[in-house]
């Protein structure tokens, strides 16, 4: 079942939509964020995905709701062309089995700063039951008036982000390993050993890939196209490991847009703590295993182009 706000979304074109976010992410040239969510709605723990994507001329905001059953999803659109002005601000209503769930935006005033994702001054809350069980942005107070409801008494666990990136020799993005925990600016870059500009075909063997976390070098890996895939563990702070891997394969052999896949997945100590059952259930808890790896991964796609 897929119940849309009758415009076009994200970017489709008038393409079949697949599960894959990125599917068309190399035909239509956009950046893609994803953001899955993990939270109770309409009586059962399901997984929530909200997800941006921007090109040249747009942004696009996309919703969708694990169903009970396979095959089945509830999806949720809006696209920000710059004359829509109405489509900013507003709300849809639909039903998950047999429930009705609000989707309520406010983005009229939201600042994007050139990323693909708002950064401040927006809100786009999911309402189910009288609960706000899903509240994404900065405008938390204006979301809980507008809806008139109340917050979840389960608290959603953000599960990935998955991020499509487009450039030519370096990338970067922002990310938070930890719930309630700083943001770390991380950049990736290609490039061989002399420093040259060289394009990754027919570069030298001494072709190397730098990974920085916060301006600082965490990982460097020499003689590349020996080593195009593994992965390498680093810290970002004194109680956060990550688990960085690494698959550059198609940069170095490929052709056209050349995807590089970098995977981060914080591990830390599993806090003490005490649930009641329904968070069992759900699993709402950012570090929900004995083996201390957090529920979180972020998956960045590397789009190179020449």
């Amino acid at each position: 079942m897929h119940d849309s706000l009758g415009i076009p979304a994200c970017f489709s074109f008038g393409e079949r939509q697949t599960d894959e976010p990125g599917a068309a992410v190399t035909r239509s040239g956009q950046s893609v964020f994803v953001s899955v969510y993990r939270t109770k709605l309409a009586s059962h723990c399901r997984l929530i995905t909200v997800t941006w994507c921007k090109n040249f001329l747009m942004h696009g905001l996309s919703i969708s709701f694990q169903a009970t059953t396979e095959n089945e999803h509830h999806l949720c659109k809006v696209e920000l062309k710059p004359w829509y002005f109405w489509r900013k601000q507003g709300s849809k209503q639909f039903i998950v089995d047999g429930r009705a769930v609000d989707v309520v935006w406010d983005l009229k005033a939201a600042k994007f700063n050139g990323e693909t994702e708002p950064q401040s001054d927006y809100y786009v809350a999911i309402v189910c039951e009288e609960e706000v069980v899903l509240l994404v942005g900065d405008l938390k107070k204006d979301a809980y008036r507008k809806t008139g409801c109340r917050p979840t008494l389960i608290e959603p666990i953000l599960v990935s982000k998955t991020e499509h990136v487009f450039g030519k020799k370096r990338f970067t993005t922002r990310v938070q390993f930890m719930e309630k925990g700083k943001f770390h600016g991380i950049s990736i870059e290609c490039n061989n050993g002399s420093g040259s500009d060289s394009t990754i075909i027919g570069a030298p063997f001494d072709t190397q890939l730098e990974i920085k976390v916060d301006g600082q070098l965490a990982i460097l890996v020499k003689h590349l196209q020996w080593q195009f895939r593994g992965n390498e563990s680093i810290h970002v702070n004194k109680s956060t490991r990550v688990e960085v891997y690494w698959d550059v394969h198609d940069w170095l052999f490929g052709s056209g847009p050349r995807q590089g896949l970098f995977i981060f997945k914080p591990v830390s100590s599993p806090p003490s703590l005490l649930l009641t059952q329904e968070e069992e259930n759900c699993g709402s808890v950012e570090n929900d295993n004995t083996g201390g790896s957090s529920s979180f991964c972020l998956f960045l796609h590397a789009w190179k182009v020449d």
